[in-house]
């Protein structure tokens, strides 16, 4: 099963949604995302129990350019 990571849009049209006070699977419906996905977005990029998309992105951009492996000569 292929998968594809939430854009910069969808993290903004969440951030709308959850500041309405729409629930998980209401965002998820809107999004056509599973809301496992947009759970576990809220869980990982939420501080203080708001969401900022920015923040969100800030964070995902990061955790990108950190992520793989690291070459046997690059100590």
């Amino acid at each position: 099963m292929s998968y594809s990571h939430l854009t910069t849009f969808e993290r903004a049209r969440i951030e709308t949604l959850y500041e309405q006070g729409k629930p998980i699977r209401t965002i998820a419906e809107k999004l056509q995302r599973s809301p496992s996905t947009i759970s576990r977005e809220l869980k990982r990029n939420s501080q203080k129990a708001s969401y900022k998309s920015e923040y969100a992105q800030e964070k995902y951009n990061e955790r990108r350019l950190n992520c793989g492996r690291v070459g046997k000569w690059s100590t």
